[in-house]
């Protein structure tokens, strides 16, 4: 920078007294001898024109020490301003190749941060590719199970079909020895009925013909013969009565066979209510089965239906993190291109 107020006379005068003292009027001897004020440009532009001035001669003609003043101050400003623009265009410089070598930085550690988010997606892609092959050997062994279960469902119906066949034939089968039971019933009852009103009419006829024969014993005591062959013949009927009590006592004791055969059945029956309520039993613990299944099966389809949710996500999340992965590597392509633009541009 030049001292402001330096003249051409200061630099004539000391560029004359280095020569008084027989020594080179160089730029640097002469701004020691203005006592290091000055700037070397414009003491060498006066050295210059001092030294053309003293090659002219007496050829220009002579101008005033002002007007000479006046231009030389003139320039040296013009120099001043321009070191000034030249300074400012470095810092410019500097400032810009700052920002520049700044911006390449955080270029730098963007690629980084990217490359770092960029690993941490492939892992997270992995991650999410293998949780998508487990879900999805998951939703293998629920439809095999699935299947398994309504096998089951369909054993357990066919089975329940088979026991309900049985117990109607079973229940028809109770119900016709039932009704087979209550007509025996019945038909006993009726030749009971039967048998009892003949009897009573046998001894009421017996009783009627024995208040005959005492009214004919105390009427007519000469009728002993008659009556004797009448008591014959009471005896014979008798004889008659007994055999036909007899022939009674033997339909009583097949009414008495029948009688067994009848409780025989009842317990059977009772045997068969007691087979029909177990059947029940074991149709209600079936019914239970099958609820129960229809249970797991409802689970599992549930539990199916979540996997194929969590199946339907997982491809969600697996396409967008495609899509940002693809995102990522177009800007870090649109990065490498800038660099290398860049790069061109400072060669």
């Amino acid at each position: 920078m030049a001292r402001t107020g330096l003249y051409k006379s200061e630099v004539k005068k000391a560029r004359d007294a280095l020569l008084a003292k027989s020594k080179h009027p160089s730029v640097d001897a002469v701004r020691i001898e203005l006592g290091n004020t000055g700037s070397k440009t414009t003491i060498h532009k006066y050295l210059k024109e001092l030294e053309e001035e003293g090659d002219a001669g007496d050829r220009k003609a002579p101008i005033s020490e002002a007007l000479q003043d006046l231009v030389s101050r003139l320039a040296a400003q013009m120099h001043e301003e321009a070191d000034v623009q030249i300074s400012d265009l470095r810092s410019q410089m500097m400032e810009l190749q700052n920002k520049h070598t700044e911006a390449i930085e955080t270029l730098h550690k963007e690629i980084a941060a990217l490359s770092i988010q960029l690993q941490r997606t492939e892992t997270a892609e992995y991650q999410e590719t293998k949780a998508h092959t487990h879900t999805r050997e998951t939703l293998q062994q629920e439809l095999i199970v699935r299947h398994t279960l309504e096998q089951q469902v369909a054993g357990l119906k066919e089975r329940l079909s088979e026991n309900e066949a049985h117990r109607h034939s079973l229940e028809e089968k109770h119900t016709h020895a039932r009704d087979a039971l209550e007509h025996y019933r019945q038909s006993v009852k009726e030749q009971r009925d039967q048998d009892q009103r003949w009897h009573e009419q046998q001894i009421q006829q017996l009783q009627a013909e024995q208040r005959q024969l005492q009214q004919s014993l105390g009427l007519k005591q000469d009728e002993v013969t008659r009556l004797n062959q009448e008591s014959a013949r009471l005896v014979g009927d008798l004889s008659h009565a007994k055999k036909a009590l007899y022939d009674e006592q033997g339909n009583n004791r097949q009414l008495l066979t029948k009688l067994e055969v009848f409780q025989s059945v009842e317990q059977t029956c009772k045997v068969l209510k007691v087979q029909a309520i177990e059947k029940e039993a074991q149709i209600k613990e079936m019914k239970l089965q099958l609820t129960e299944a229809l249970a797991q099966s409802n689970i599992a389809n549930k539990s199916m239906y979540d996997l194929q949710l969590e199946l339907v996500t997982s491809q969600i999340k697996l396409e967008a993190q495609h899509t940002i992965m693809a995102e990522l590597r177009a800007y870090m392509r649109l990065k490498e291109e800038s660099k290398d633009v860049d790069s061109r541009s400072k060669k």
